[in-house]
């Protein structure tokens, strides 16, 4: 088992004060990129926008090429994921933020937050706890997101993801969805 290398793909309007992905970078955690044609390989691109959801299916194209999270702020967000980037994107399922900029909004995380728990869904949860263990926040996502987490790691592919992130959503789907 090889840990899927985390690449970050920094683009402008993110604050560097409260920037995770620095933070990460500067403990050699991630591997930060200005310029996505420095990106080699096609990697699995966490994007809120697409409706395929990534799942521990993912994990072989995850090792061998990587996971690339884009650090952007979030008011540029849907702008930022239309440009092109070379790779498969997925959404990550139902999450709560525990960054104190979006703190308990749904969706909403951190890069850090992101790459953390694509690691937790393919199988990496002590990877993806040493990730926000740098931040005083950081412990208390995994405890805000325990089930989810712990049901997404056990799903076999997106389908499934999809099916048990219903569960914590029900105002979003009703039974005949």
């Amino acid at each position: 088992m090889t840990v899927p290398q985390i690449l970050v793909l920094r683009l402008p309007g993110c604050d560097p004060k409260k920037c995770s992905a620095l933070k990460l970078a500067r403990h050699g955690l991630v591997r930060l990129f200005r310029s996505p044609r420095q990106i080699r390989g096609r990697p699995i691109i966490l994007n809120p926008f697409v409706s395929r959801a990534f799942s521990p299916g993912d994990r072989v194209q995850a090792e061998k090429m990587g996971i690339l999270v884009l650090d952007c702020s979030w008011k540029d967000a849907i702008e930022k994921f239309q440009n092109r980037l070379r790779g498969e994107s997925r959404c990550l399922p139902y999450l709560v933020a525990a960054n104190p900029v979006n703190y308990g909004k749904v969706g909403k995380l951190s890069t850090a937050e992101a790459a953390a728990a694509a690691l937790f869904i393919l199988g990496y949860p002590t990877d993806a706890k040493s990730l926000l263990k740098l931040f005083k926040w950081g412990p208390h996502f995994f405890d805000l997101n325990a089930d989810p987490l712990s049901d997404y790691q056990s799903a076999a592919n997106s389908y499934e993801i999809v099916k048990r992130q219903r569960a914590y959503m029900p105002d979003v789907f009703t039974e005949e969805a």
